[in-house]
Protein backbone atom coordinates (compact mmCIF):
# COMPACT_ATOMS: atom_id res chain seq x y z
CA UNK A 1 0.00 0.00 0.00
CA UNK A 2 1.11 3.52 -0.72
CA UNK A 3 2.12 5.68 2.02
CA UNK A 4 0.48 8.93 2.47
CA UNK A 5 3.24 10.81 0.61
CA UNK A 6 3.13 9.24 -2.55
CA UNK A 7 -0.47 9.20 -2.41
CA UNK A 8 -0.13 12.86 -2.42
CA UNK A 9 2.96 13.37 -5.05
CA UNK A 10 0.68 10.91 -7.24
CA UNK A 11 -2.35 13.03 -6.98
CA UNK A 12 -0.39 15.80 -7.69
CA UNK A 13 1.37 14.83 -10.74
CA UNK A 14 -2.46 13.66 -11.85
CA UNK A 15 -3.85 17.42 -11.14
CA UNK A 16 -0.64 19.18 -13.12
CA UNK A 17 -1.04 16.44 -16.50
CA UNK A 18 -4.83 16.31 -16.05
CA UNK A 19 -4.97 20.03 -16.15
CA UNK A 20 -1.95 20.34 -19.43
CA UNK A 21 -4.41 17.53 -21.21
CA UNK A 22 -7.89 19.76 -20.52
CA UNK A 23 -5.45 22.69 -22.15
CA UNK A 24 -4.53 20.47 -25.11
CA UNK A 25 -7.98 19.68 -25.39
CA UNK A 26 -9.35 23.20 -25.80
CA UNK A 27 -6.59 24.36 -27.61
CA UNK A 28 -7.28 21.29 -30.37
CA UNK A 29 -11.15 21.64 -30.06
CA UNK A 30 -11.19 17.91 -28.65
CA UNK A 31 -13.88 18.21 -26.10
CA UNK A 32 -13.08 14.39 -25.87
CA UNK A 33 -9.50 15.08 -24.52
CA UNK A 34 -10.27 18.28 -22.53
CA UNK A 35 -12.99 16.18 -20.74
CA UNK A 36 -10.26 13.28 -20.00
CA UNK A 37 -8.00 16.10 -18.62
CA UNK A 38 -11.01 17.38 -16.33
CA UNK A 39 -11.50 13.68 -14.66
CA UNK A 40 -7.49 13.55 -13.85
CA UNK A 41 -7.85 16.72 -12.34
CA UNK A 42 -10.60 15.02 -10.10
CA UNK A 43 -8.43 11.74 -9.66
CA UNK A 44 -5.72 13.96 -8.51
CA UNK A 45 -7.76 15.61 -5.56
CA UNK A 46 -8.94 12.25 -4.65
CA UNK A 47 -5.77 11.02 -4.39
CA UNK A 48 -3.63 14.12 -2.36
CA UNK A 49 -6.86 14.27 -0.11
CA UNK A 50 -6.27 10.25 0.08
CA UNK A 51 -2.44 10.79 1.23
CA UNK A 52 -3.74 13.66 3.76
CA UNK A 53 -6.27 11.28 5.54
CA UNK A 54 -3.38 8.96 6.26
CA UNK A 55 -0.86 11.24 6.86
CA UNK A 56 -3.34 12.52 9.57
CA UNK A 57 -4.19 9.30 10.76
CA UNK A 58 -1.30 7.58 10.63
CA UNK A 59 0.00 5.64 13.86
CA UNK A 60 3.14 8.33 15.41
Amino acid sequence: MASGKEDKAKGSANKVAGKAKEMAGKVTGSGKTEAKGKAQQVKGELQKGKGDFKEKTKKK
